[in-house]
């Protein structure tokens, strides 16, 4: 009966001690009200409400306005106090009146009122902020910092490609190069559970690193796998190439044994730039070599946050590194393939221990002979390699 009492609700609890009172002729409320270390008040209006009509939803034990009243009903003058003190330590949009942000901490507006003759808790001061919407949080980097007047066409153009490459059969694969990582005993952001404190450097110069990490990613948007290639060198357009060749032999061409072109989905910068010949004429060295069409299609300036690894991958992986001190490739590379989501995401890694050059040139004559074509459309963000006919 005890073991009963102690897990219903309030109200709950005053019913069934009236419940069992009412079973003993005599002296059932003391009894009762001992049993269950109660007050015999508590157990006589539980009688009470027996008799009673029920009056409250199922989904209450109080009625409404019950309860300890708190100190934005007591003073009606308090939220005018509080507005009026952080009018002064507020910042706004100039665009828009709503947003506004205050930089004055809890324990200060604490300090600010109770100079006002209003002595609150901090819990309190953080209702005041609820109650006139101002909400903690961080910036978010959503606005673009430039654009281009064909940039909705081409995205359109993109959703044109993902839909008949998808339809044919054919891979649709988003590309990207995630942050690169130092390796060595180095701090990095985040917190895991230890035993013990772990001691990094106290500086993360670049010379204390053993080494360098460049994640090279593919993204197979149909199968939700990520393909991530740690290289140990630099981000080349030789890299980039010989990832997407990796991937192509070791997964791509069992996954899509009839496929008869790959798209491409990558940013215009870095490695895989849209404006660079280096690009694709190991582009061009990468078709020819695994026999198969590659079409890219570039995300126009400003624009790679809506590339789908950025969203679907990076900030997963971001999250199993978290706190960890990479003290390996190898190690990286464990934490890399755990990484995995609700939905499905299944990442697999691979190490390159290659040492790529920088700063190589195009080869004499390769813009003349290239077998790059480009789209009519949009040429410079859209174009495919074809391979030498003599490896189709």
């Amino acid at each position: 009966m005890r073991e009963l009492y102690s897990r219903l609700p309030e109200k709950s609890r005053r019913l069934y001690a009236g419940v069992e009172a009412l079973k003993l002729l005599y002296g059932g409320i003391s009894y009762i009200a001992e049993l269950f270390g109660c007050s015999r008040d508590t157990i006589s209006l539980g009688i009470k409400e027996l008799a009673e009509a029920e009056t409250l939803p199922k989904n209450r034990n109080r009625k409404a306005g019950g309860g300890r009243k708190l100190a934005l009903e007591k003073e009606p003058d308090l939220n005018d106090v509080f507005l009026a003190l952080i009018k002064e330590h507020t910042a706004g949009d100039p665009m828009d009146e709503t947003k506004k942000w205050t930089n004055l901490t809890c324990a200060k507006i604490g300090s600010l009122l109770a100079e006002e003759g209003f002595k609150v808790s901090r819990n309190i001061v953080r209702k005041l902020l609820k109650k006139n919407d101002y909400v903690k949080r961080k910036a978010l980097k959503n606005k673009a910092a430039g654009g281009h007047v064909n940039r909705n066409a081409q995205f359109e153009n993109i959703a044109e490609l993902r839909t008949l490459y998808t339809s044919a059969g054919n891979p649709v694969i988003s590309v990207d190069t995630k942050k690169k990582e130092l390796i060595g005993n180095l701090f990095r952001e985040g917190r895991v559970y230890t035993t013990e404190t772990v001691e990094v450097y106290d500086h993360d110069f670049p010379s204390l690193a053993e080494g360098v990490a460049v994640p090279h990613t593919l993204y197979d948007i149909e199968r939700n796998e990520a393909y991530v290639n740690i290289g140990t060198s630099r981000d080349t357009s030789e890299f980039s190439c010989d990832s997407i060749c990796h991937w192509w032999r070791t997964y791509g061409i069992t996954y899509y044994p009839l496929a008869s072109s790959i798209l491409l989905l990558m940013d215009g910068g870095g490695s895989n730039s849209s404006r660079h010949y280096i690009f694709k004429q190991d582009l061009q060295a990468l078709a020819d070599e695994i026999g198969i069409k590659i079409r890219i299609a570039h995300y126009p300036p400003y624009t790679s946050k809506w590339n789908p690894i950025e969203h679907r991958v990076f900030p997963h992986i971001t999250r199993e590194l978290s706190g960890m001190i990479l003290i390996s490739h190898l190690f990286m590379k464990e934490l890399i393939e755990k990484t995995t989501t609700k939905a499905g995401l299944k990442v697999f890694a691979c190490i390159f221990n290659k040492v790529y050059k920088t700063g190589r040139k195009v080869a004499e004559g390769f813009k003349e002979s290239m077998r790059i074509v480009f789209d009519e459309h949009l040429r410079q963000w859209n174009y495919t390699a074809i391979p030498d006919a003599t490896t189709l």
